[in-house]
């Protein structure tokens, strides 16, 4: 039998790469992969549905999908998870000692909608009271002018919510004083380039991400897989094979980081840096599934549903393809 040609766009994580170099396959498939930066994944995903399967943004398919619009089904591969104390970047000329005193700022986003930003929203009002209204949000590219929302909001008339000036970039923009705070995946340049009245909100932001997991039990998700909605009712067991694949792949990666003989991963102590992050967090800190990311789940859904970006709250349930919800245990 021929098996069904796909295409998978991803960025190149180490929990991929044994998909990459054919250590791991899709059952029933013949796979041409395309790394790329995750930028680019979505830009051509959700604008251009260019690829079969795609790593997705997932606060974007949450808001597509309350429309009943997601061109995706969603599988609980969750490739990118990231604690975001580390992407508040703020003036150090304006007052800000702590996330409490972000209540009435200006502040800088690329788009309202992305999950780095939802996560932060939602830990600013879950602890500190901060409503997402309480803010003035500017939203705009962080480096180039021109970035755009994928799916359309949910947000009240009147909302706090402008664009940037055109032809400005956000970080241009808090280097110049004209934003008290950005929040953004990636550090701003005027960071990088060490401007004198830029810095983080969190300098020591390990210690304060661990301590917000020992608190509430959630590592954020940023993304996670999805397949085309009429490709999975094509092959309903296409969704079940990608995923067997995804968990075998970062099984491998795993294992990787445990080696000690000869070390695979090119940090000196990544030993001790596993082992610290499993002190913390527990030995299978990065699961994929629903019943273990269950409580990360719900509050996600909860925080868009929120901050106006779904529109109506969403089940937990709901959100991936059927079978994965119920995989085989051998």
């Amino acid at each position: 039998m021929a098996r069904l040609p796909i295409t998978i766009a991803t960025w190149d994580y180490d929990r991929v790469r044994p998909l990459l170099d054919g250590r791991v396959t899709v059952e029933g498939c013949e796979v041409n992969y395309l790394p790329m930066p995750v930028e680019e994944c979505f830009h051509r995903a959700y604008f251009h549905g260019e690829f079969d399967v795609a790593e997705i943004g997932f606060s974007p398919f949450l808001i597509a999908l309350s429309r009943g619009i997601a061109p995706y089904v969603a599988l609980p591969v969750f490739l990118s998870r990231t604690f975001r104390h580390s992407a508040i970047y703020i003036r150090n000329d304006r007052g800000i000692a702590s996330a409490a005193d972000l209540r009435g700022k200006r502040i800088g986003l690329p788009e309202y909608q992305m999950s780095a930003v939802l996560w932060v929203r939602g830990f600013l009002k879950d602890e500190y009271g901060i409503e997402a209204a309480d803010i003035d949000w500017v939203q705009g590219g962080l480096e180039q002018y021109g970035r755009k929302d994928k799916f359309p909001l949910n947000l009240p008339p009147g909302f706090p919510l402008s664009s940037a000036p055109e032809g400005r970039s956000l970080s241009s923009l808090l280097a110049n004083g004209e934003l008290d705070a950005v929040i953004s995946a990636r550090a701003p340049s005027c960071l990088i380039d060490g401007h004198p009245k830029v810095r983080r909100l969190y300098p020591d932001y390990r210690a304060v991400e661990q301590a917000y997991y020992a608190r509430t039990g959630l590592f954020p998700i940023m993304h996670a897989l999805g397949v085309r909605q009429d490709l999975a009712q094509a092959h309903p067991w296409l969704p079940s094979s990608l995923y067997k694949a995804f968990a075998q792949a970062k099984e491998i990666a795993e294992r990787d980081l445990r080696e000690v003989t000869a070390l695979k991963i090119g940090l000196p102590w990544v030993t001790a840096e596993l082992e610290s992050t499993e002190a913390v967090m527990g030995r299978d800190f990065w699961p994929y599934g629903v019943d273990a990311n269950r409580k990360t789940l719900e509050a996600m859904t909860r925080y868009s549903y929120e901050q106006g970006l779904a529109v109506r709250q969403l089940g937990v349930d709901e959100l991936f393809a059927a079978s994965t919800l119920d995989p085989v245990h051998i």
